[in-house]
């Protein structure tokens, strides 16, 4: 089959020919049709730091996936059929760590992350652990290839208490347009959204805020105190992971409010913990991944019903030959959530 490798320990990607993976007796063998290609990929693309200390090349990248199942393991049993479209949490835990058995998989120490711990689904062809494995029912492939990154959006978005409230989602990349999508579906009585890219700042429109704040013509916590007749935002949002941002996501937030912390800073963070965590009573959420699988089940739910349609964000979709091109995109600051079709149309 073919696939997109991380062949060596320098930058770039290579498209390769590689065996079909082999479906284990509890695996689900997946025909890839659709996927993802978020900023992981452009981290290990560009051999970072990060990407450094973390990869073993050679694997085969990616971890966002939507597609069909071609073979069942013997142990499956009958939960799943042949033809059936479905995506999978990429995140493998053991299940046997405490995290695991009490709800917590999606902090769970023994993590291994498709696409990046062991090979993932720029290929043909995936085979995941049954357990993994989440079916779209009515949801097209293109939808379900992006359900990780939405997944963090629900994740983040409705571990706080929506209804009624205001928010302020701090970064629009496809994560942070999704927030806002979600937190109008939750029933947010008023979404701002922040960012300093004017072709972000219109998907998050596009997606349901009532205000958008480009941080570089405004100050942003004086236009949230202008918002909000100076209270205060009910639950930040920060999905940005820039130190600027995090210090403001803090400010904006009123007395009693909540921070949700999705994007991830690349250095420490000085911040006035006193004056702007304990003396105003944050709650203060550090969201990894998904919830396992909570997260699932509301997304589908959400999508299902038509309350939420992350389709605006989706702005480029590339065959997967043309890899470079799709990063290139991300790179460019130009595109909402890039998508590699694999084989279509499903």
């Amino acid at each position: 089959m073919q696939a997109i490798q991380k062949l060596q320990r320098a930058p770039g990607l290579t498209l390769t020919e590689v065996s079909t993976p082999e479906c284990g007796v509890a695996d689900v063998l997946i025909r890839v049709r659709h996927a993802g290609v978020c900023g992981t990929d452009l981290h290990i693309a560009d051999w970072d730091e990060w990407a450094q200390g973390r990869l073993k090349p050679p694997v085969i990248v990616g971890h966002e996936f939507a597609g069909e199942i071609v073979e069942l393991g013997p142990d499956v049993g009958d939960a799943f059929h042949i033809g059936q479209r479905v995506t999978a949490e990429g995140h493998i835990v053991s299940g046997h760590t405490k995290q695991s058995r009490t709800g917590q998989g999606h902090v769970c120490p023994s993590t291994r992350i498709i696409g990046v711990d062991r090979d993932g689904a720029f290929a043909e062809y995936i085979a995941m652990p049954a357990k993994n494995v989440i079916p779209l029912g009515e949801i097209s492939t293109v939808i379900g290839s992006i359900m990780d990154p939405i997944g963090n959006a629900f994740h983040t978005v409705l571990t706080a208490e929506i209804p009624g409230s205001t928010i302020l989602v701090l970064g629009c990349g496809p994560i942070g347009c999704f927030a806002v999508g979600v937190a109008r579906a939750a029933g947010a009585a008023r979404v701002l959204a922040a960012d300093l890219n004017p072709r972000r700042l219109d998907l998050a429109t596009q997606m349901g805020a009532h205000v958008t704040i480009d941080v570089t013509q405004d100050d942003l916590v004086q236009r949230v105190m202008d918002e909000t007749g100076s209270e205060g935002i009910d639950v930040v949002c920060e999905m940005s992971g820039h130190p600027t941002a995090i210090r403001q996501a803090l400010e904006c937030a009123r007395p009693g409010g909540r921070v949700q912390l999705l994007g991830i800073p690349r250095q420490d963070v000085p911040i006035p913990l006193a004056k702007e965590v304990i003396f105003k009573g944050l709650t203060i959420y550090g969201v990894v991944g998904r919830k396992m699988f909570d997260t699932w089940y509301q997304m589908q739910t959400f999508i299902g019903s038509g309350l939420f349609d992350p389709s605006p964000v989706i702005t480029h979709t590339f065959p997967l030959e043309q890899i470079d091109d799709a990063i290139a995109a991300i790179r460019s600051g130009a595109a909402g959530k890039v998508i590699l079709d694999i084989g279509g149309n499903a």
